[in-house]
């Protein structure tokens, strides 16, 4: 209590006081670009999947443009120590996601290596999952896909280190026959997705869906 009087929570855009739990104030929650996509329809996420790897479904929350307000709050996310953004952002994404008829079976996110994720202090990925697996009562799994090796922020690589994802992951158990949902934060090239993607395909008759916080327009 007496640090909420000392060091009160902040709207991310304008800098007003607001609420513990929230992230902005509701005028700027306003400026937020949602994309509104419905899961099982073509969007612009899911046609930019299909370029690169067998897609059923698609879901991005937010557009991720310069200087936008979904930028500051996936890098509140990912690099300001604020963890449970995650459970707002999957707060937002329950609004909106509606999987009707095709539900997957299983969520899988898109992990760190360890070396980053003790740097870090977590996966910037998993409350998030864990609110949507229990909003939706679908299992998830955060040790199904391996990452081999450690490396750079993906946005410091230049376009060719980008393009060397070959085995980057690994998938750690048998899986077949399951419609998996792939977590990530923002969707730029989709590479990372891709070399992700592609080791559950090799390992058995499974389905892919994605669903990304936020999409790079």
């Amino acid at each position: 209590m007496i640090l909420d009087l000392l060091f009160p929570n902040r709207c991310l855009e304008c800098n007003r006081i607001i609420e513990s739990e929230l992230l902005v104030c509701p005028v700027c929650f306003s400026q937020i670009q949602f994309t509104y996509h419905d899961f099982l329809s073509e969007n612009s996420l899911k046609e930019r999947c299909k370029l690169l790897f067998p897609l059923e479904n698609a879901f991005a929350l937010m557009e991720f443009e310069k200087e936008s307000l979904s930028r500051k709050i996936i890098h509140e996310l990912k690099y300001k120590s604020r963890e449970k953004t995650g459970n707002i952002l999957a707060e937002w994404a329950t609004e909106y996601l509606d999987f009707k008829d095709e539900k997957p079976d299983l969520l899988v996110t898109v992990p760190l290596h360890p070396r980053k994720t003790k740097e870090r202090g977590y996966n910037q990925l998993h409350l998030f999952t864990e609110r949507l697996s229990q909003s939706y009562q679908i299992p998830f799994d955060h040790t199904l896909i391996k990452r081999n090796y450690y490396s750079s922020a993906q946005a410091l690589k230049n376009r060719k280190r980008r393009l060397e994802n070959q085995n980057t992951f690994s998938v750690t158990k048998t899986i077949e026959d399951t419609h998996i949902l792939i977590i990530d934060d923002v969707f730029t090239t989709g590479n990372t997705l891709a070399s992700v993607v592609w080791e559950i395909l090799k390992r058995g008759n499974n389905k892919i869906s994605v669903l990304v916080m936020a999409m790079d327009v």
